[in-house]
């Protein structure tokens, strides 16, 4: 990054401080319908009215920046997907199955062609490419058991200066040999990738054991001592996403309390730790996740698709768990968080309690990374942050222009887009001020 480099860029500009609720609470975002912001070698510097923005930057520094008019499209602060698996791109929109034949059938074949470093390569720069395109910059994403995965998808996300989350899957049991490692494989490949990746540039290290069923209480133990032992590694796997999965785990440790509490006896709860799905929570689950500061990823279109059962959003965040949005690429059917927020209203329609259009773009920019515990870092427009953003044309398709010809009220607008819009609606992706995507690539 040119730590010289001044932008000025100009839209309709909305960021989150909050979760605005389901009553749009007024102090918890900002919207400049004239807006702009001031970014300098990457960073935000200042956020805010066009002419309130103008006048707090030099003329001198004014004549040399970088200017860009985005007209009255909208610039949001750059989407969060927080559980999604790299290696199932290939096999998104498979035919049918539930959770454990879908893993039996389609990811596992798909994930064993990855002790191929180009299959690796090829198919992280595809993944990395097509999340920019929908308007992705931040993502906490799976690998395989190969050591060579995390290598090829940290090197493309470095290559692209993203702010991104990976790790080795740790998987010892009830998985093809091809795709099983150890205990002594898996705190050997953690150890290295770690010392390889984490904290380089904006890299951070996710201890990944795939889910309960498929690591011994050894493998589950290990994640958790590696967890505790630096204070900014992160974890991801799944839990309750199936009814048959919930069975299978309680065969295999029948000494937990309940699926929750196999993870929490091998220390692997707190901050920085993200679990999917999370659909059938039991009242003490739901309790200790909020206690433990342990984060859900809300995955629609894959519960959907694989019949898994309908996640309650504003049940989790009542009691004050922290909750991002997910595409669960490849079980998910899309790498847009926009047609993913479509599937999130329907599914909170379940639960009768509508999904408003406000918290639902919170979800997909602050809200995802406060569940990732990223927040400090991105999520909005707040001075220092990193100026990852997209532009969104809300006019892009026939049925929006039409949706809106005779409203530009910001609720209405950002509820169209939701329900109508989808990758098509990206004019463009910005990384750290740099456009790096745009609607024509």
């Amino acid at each position: 990054m040119n730590a010289t480099r001044k932008q000025l860029v100009f839209g309709r500009v909305l960021h989150f401080l909050a979760d605005p609720g389901e009553a749009d609470a007024a102090d918890s975002y900002e919207y400049f319908p004239d807006g702009a912001l001031w970014i300098v070698a990457g960073r935000i510097a200042a956020a805010g009215t066009r002419a309130a923005v103008e006048a707090s930057i030099a003329p001198a520094e004014r004549a040399a920046a970088e200017i860009t008019d985005y007209g009255d499209q909208l610039i949001l602060p750059g989407l969060v997907d927080t559980h999604c698996h790299y290696p199932q791109s290939a096999v998104i929109a498979s035919f049918g199955r539930q959770l454990l034949d879908w893993l039996n059938d389609y990811t596992f074949p798909a994930e064993t062609a990855f002790a191929d470093p180009e299959v690796a390569a090829h198919t992280a720069d595809y993944f990395l490419d097509r999340l920019l395109a929908h308007g992705t910059t931040t993502a906490a994403v799976f690998s395989t058991v190969h050591a060579g995965s995390v290598d090829a998808f940290m090197a493309g996300a470095e290559k692209r200066r993203l702010r991104m989350l990976t790790g080795k899957v740790m998987m010892d049991r009830h998985a093809p040999p091809a795709l099983c490692d150890t205990v002594a494989d898996a705190e050997r490949d953690c150890l290295a990738l770690i010392e390889r990746w984490h904290g380089q540039g904006r890299l951070r290290y996710c201890l990944t054991p795939r889910f309960a069923p498929t690591s011994t209480a050894a493998q589950l133990s290990l994640a958790g001592e590696l967890y505790q032992s630096k204070p900014d590694l992160h974890v991801q796997s799944h839990l309750a996403e199936n009814l048959d999965e919930i069975a299978w785990v309680k065969s295999l440790f029948p000494e937990a309390r309940d699926y929750l509490d196999v993870y929490d006896r091998h220390g692997l709860l707190g901050p920085r730790s993200i679990y999917g799905h999370c659909i059938h929570l039991s009242p003490a689950e739901v309790a200790r996740m909020a206690e433990t500061g342990t984060a859900a990823a809300f995955c629609p279109t894959s519960n959907l698709f694989l019949g898994s059962g309908f996640f309650n959003h504003a049940a989790a965040v009542d009691a004050s768990i922290r909750v991002g949005l997910a595409t669960d690429v490849g079980g998910g059917t899309s790498f847009s968080m926009l047609r993913t927020l479509d599937e999130a209203y329907k599914v909170s329609q379940v639960h009768r309690r509508p999904l408003p259009p406000l918290r639902a773009w919170f979800l997909a920019t602050l809200g995802g990374a406060q569940a990732l515990y990223l927040d400090e870092f991105i999520g909005n427009f707040a001075v220092g942050k990193e100026a990852d953003f997209i532009v969104l044309n809300p006019r892009a398709t026939p049925e929006l222009d039409f949706r809106l010809e005779k409203t530009d009220e910001l609720a209405a607008t950002l509820f169209a887009l939701m329900i109508l819009g989808d990758e098509r609606c990206v004019t463009a992706t910005h990384v750290l001020g740099e456009r790096v995507s745009a609607a024509a690539d």
